[in-house]
């Protein structure tokens, strides 16, 4: 757990420099009743896909980053889920995440921290699996008035060489997500 908050860490302070890449994500979503319409935009690192309409759909998330070709597999996939807001804070919503996760793997361990960003309050979960797989998931809030609540998430093997660069990117994504109220493309 140490070592994955270690990388964490490093990941925070380089995910300035990964907010400069070329390419974007963009998600939106439609006025729900008191929800507003929504636009997320996020830098895509060089050399990742952003996709909103193909594989997101497929597996009903809002957005997709992914390297290389499609495959399928959950690994060093960046994932936006975006949701009515419904919990009271940020915090239940990690907490309900945690619960539901440990439900799951109760071998799992679990770190939690805060992650800065200029325009929203967001926190993340680091979750080492039993399964030799660990998830980063970093929850955001844009606000009241959105009405909406979002997470990025990826995936990561124990043993990947590349890690360390997948979190950096995926980090770049989450500090680099931008929320504006109403839809555009």
């Amino acid at each position: 757990m140490k070592r994955l908050l270690a990388v964490l860490l490093l990941a925070f302070a380089g995910a300035a420099v990964a907010g400069n890449a070329p390419g974007e994500a963009i998600a939106t979503g439609q006025p729900d009743g008191n929800i507003p319409g929504w636009t997320l935009r996020a830098p895509t690192p060089v050399g990742w896909t952003a996709d909103c309409c193909t594989y997101a759909r497929a597996i009903g998330v809002d957005e997709v980053i992914y390297r290389g070709e499609w495959t399928g597999e959950p690994y060093g996939v960046m994932v936006l889920n975006v949701w009515p807001r419904k919990l009271a804070s940020l915090g239940a919503e990690l907490d309900a995440d945690r619960k539901h996760y440990l439900q799951r793997d109760p071998a799992a361990k679990v770190g939690r921290f805060p992650v800065r960003h200029r325009g929203m309050s967001c926190e993340a979960l680091v979750f080492q699996g039993s399964d030799q797989v660990d998830d980063a998931v970093v929850f955001c809030d844009p606000g009241k008035r959105s009405g909406i609540r979002l997470s990025w998430s990826m995936s990561f093997k124990d043993a990947d060489p590349a890690r360390a660069a997948q979190l950096d990117a995926f980090m770049g994504v989450v500090v680099g997500t931008r929320y504006r109220a109403g839809m555009s493309r």
